[in-house]
């Protein structure tokens, strides 16, 4: 293993997923009322009381009532963006520090804290879309497969061999024998046979991650260590299903899947290397190792994710040793600790992308309309002279301050097999005249005061939404308001601390958007389809931003399917162009991952991917499974938590058995930061 230097790269957002990632999913953005900003596991129960706990947790957790809340924007994650992958949202400290009597403290010798600022959405794997809560189901459950830190490839998970039949549409997988649930119970095939079949039949269970199962005929586990899953048409990602393997002895007693979020009893019992202890929201999420985890377990005694509203709170908690790991920093927070003491700073390509979100008219798959979005917006033209004034490359030197590369493309430039970006003649570049035009030919006029209007007399004054907490968005907004108001267009910047309810409402105009993409981009091109719509008004859907487009709906249906690789990067390519011309979604800037950790906490921690990578919001569970404390005795100095890092290198031999030479990783948000 060896220690990391900071990397170059485009950064972070919260959320999203991510998300991520979120793919066709029912995104219910459910959010209870306990959504705090990071997830804690805890050890695994002694062996003795094994049966007896997991009965009486199963009980709990089937009978614990759960508090429905109202859906929150994914961006993490922002995304999320992540995801998905979304900023986090819901109840907070005054101070945006856990300043209370409980802050998760329990004595741990080596404790690895990690500050974040996203709330939880659920502990529910079914229903989590946000970035902080995929990577907490990362860190207590196994998927099937995982993700090489090094290249992102897929490497055995759960499953150490899957193998295809020569048609592609029956998918074998040997299921491990040397994985045991937390309460002492072994995991078989019919732990993953039961997560998929609940998912292909209950629109509850398929809130996060349908879309990985829609094209699924039938799931079976013939034995214990073999799981079989039968398609309707091939589908390309059978090596990255994204989806965490629940027990089924907890999770059949549930009753309503879409309102239960796996928060009112712990420890929670799962399979991964930690176990999540316990959680309060907006406060912390306790985690401890798995001592049985077939891989090993991880070195820190345990894993604390405590929130933090304001980031220059946790910045000066880093600094005091309160924490070990604060990720999404601001330019100015990662320059101000570049020279401190015992503190590395990480800066590499980031897997997110920043974006502007025009309200294209929120609608539902049956036709229904709703929200109050601006209809000049419905106008190609209004859309392209508003992106024709947006100067890119002033947002990254100005507001990224270099730390973020110029956007283009919907695919960050990391994913090099579907990055995409366009030719001279199609790019909509910073032409402030030019947008003038296009608004003068479209016959939005200047009035007497200057103030564009259309032919129906409506000015051009728009709504931006605005996360609260994230500075890129507040310094953005000021460029735009200064930008369109040299065109005649008025903008009002809506900064709120919930974006979620008028986003799903389609109350906005237009709106800072977000995601993490994920090695498989299948799920983040999957929220703009018209599938990811919600079925009636009054539903939520898995869309990012009600778009609908029969030729984006095409190519999609055809990347879904094709394993050759090559053939596959140029439809999702074709995708991104098409996406692009549309005039919907405008990608402004890839930040870079900006993140930092105590050296004096932790010696030395994984990057993803390992030669310059992010150590937050990872496709896997490597850098806190990997990460190594720098000295025995408790890590943090104020209770609750301590190291969290970054650094590369992890050498992990595994055999890779797969048939069909497929480059598929899916997923989010989370999204995510699903969408953050």
């Amino acid at each position: 293993m060896i220690t990391t230097a900071p990397h170059r790269s485009p950064g972070p957002n919260p959320s999203l997923r991510s998300r991520t990632e979120r793919r066709p999913r029912r995104l219910l953005r459910l959010l209870l009322a306990s959504g705090i900003a990071a997830s804690a596991l805890s050890a695994v129960p002694p062996r003795a009381e094994a049966q007896a706990e997991a009965q009486a947790q199963a009980q709990a957790q089937a009978q614990a009532p759960s508090a429905v809340r109202a859906a929150e924007r994914l961006t993490e994650a922002r995304t999320s963006a992540d995801g998905i992958g979304a900023h986090g949202i819901g109840a907070h400290t005054d101070d945006g520090k856990n300043n209370g009597e409980d802050d998760g403290k329990d004595g741990a010798d080596n404790v690895l804290t990690v500050a974040v600022s996203q709330s939880v959405d659920s502990l529910s794997p079914f229903l989590a879309q946000r970035l902080v809560s995929t990577s907490v189901h990362r860190l207590i459950y196994e998927y099937l497969t995982n993700y090489d830190p090094k290249d992102a490839r897929p490497v055995p998970g759960l499953a150490t061999a899957w193998t295809p039949s020569s048609d592609k549409l029956t998918w074998t997988y040997t299921i491990r024998k040397d994985s045991t649930w937390s309460d002492g119970r072994p995991v078989t095939a019919a732990d993953a046979a039961w997560t998929f079949n609940t998912m292909m039949k209950d629109p509850g269970a398929a809130t996060a991650n349908g879309s990985f199962t829609a094209n699924f005929a039938e799931v079976t586990a013939p034995a214990p260590g073999t799981l079989v899953i039968r398609l309707k048409k091939p589908q390309a990602n059978m090596a990255a299903l994204d989806v965490p393997i629940v027990p089924k002895h907890v999770w059949e007693k549930v009753g309503d899947l879409s309102a239960f979020n796996n928060d009112a009893r712990f420890p929670i019992v799962g399979n991964g290397p930690f176990v999540l202890t316990d959680y309060k929201v907006d406060r912390y999420i306790r985690l401890r190792p798995n001592k049985d985890f077939w891989r090993g377990p991880p070195k820190f005694d345990e894993l604390v994710f405590r929130y933090y509203k304001d980031g220059d709170a946790a910045v000066a908690a880093l600094r005091k040793g309160e924490v070990s790991f604060v990720p999404d920093l601001t330019p100015a927070q990662a320059d101000s600790l570049k020279d401190a003491d015992n503190i590395q700073v990480n800066d590499a390509p980031g897997r997110r992308f920043f974006a502007l979100a025009a309200n294209p008219g929120a609608r539902a798959r049956d036709g229904g309309r709703f929200g109050s979005g601006h209809p000049a917006l419905l106008d190609p033209a209004v859309r392209r002279a508003l992106f024709h004034a947006v100067d890119r490359r002033t947002i990254v030197d100005k507001v990224f301050q270099g730390h973020a590369a110029e956007g283009e493309g919907y695919i960050p430039p990391r994913f090099t097999a579907y990055f995409w970006k366009p030719a001279a003649a199609q790019r909509i570049a910073h032409d402030p005249a030019k947008a003038a035009a296009l608004l003068d030919e479209a016959g939005y006029r200047r009035d007497g005061s200057g103030k564009r209007r259309g032919k129906d007399g409506r000015p051009l004054d728009f709504r931006i939404l605005c996360h609260a907490t994230d500075p890129h968005d507040k310094a953005v907004g000021k460029y735009l308001r200064e930008w369109w108001g040299e065109l005649g267009i008025g903008l009002k910047v809506d900064c709120l601390d919930n974006v979620s309810d008028p986003w799903l409402k389609g109350d906005y105009d237009l709106a800072f958007d977000g995601w993490s993409v994920n090695p498989d981009p299948d799920f983040v091109l999957s929220i703009h389809t018209c599938s990811a719509l919600p079925a009636t008004a009054a539903d939520t859907g898995a869309t990012d931003n009600f778009i609908c487009d029969e030729r984006y709906d095409r190519l999609y249906a055809q990347q879904a399917v094709e394993y050759d690789a090559a053939r596959r990067g140029d439809l999702v390519r074709q995708m991104q162009s098409r996406l692009y011309d549309t005039g919907f979604m405008n990608v402004m800037a890839y930040p870079n991952a900006l993140e930092a950790y105590r050296t004096d906490q932790i010696k030395s921690i994984t990057t993803m991917p390992e030669a310059a990578g992010n150590l937050y919001g990872q496709d896997g569970y490597w850098s806190w499974w990997s990460a190594e404390p720098a000295a025995a005795g408790r890590a943090a100095s104020d209770g609750g938590g301590s190291s969290a890092a970054v650094a590369i290198g992890i050498g992990i031999s595994v055999v890779l058995v797969i048939a069909v030479g497929i480059l598929t990783s899916r997923r989010r948000r989370a999204t995510a930061d699903d969408r953050e």
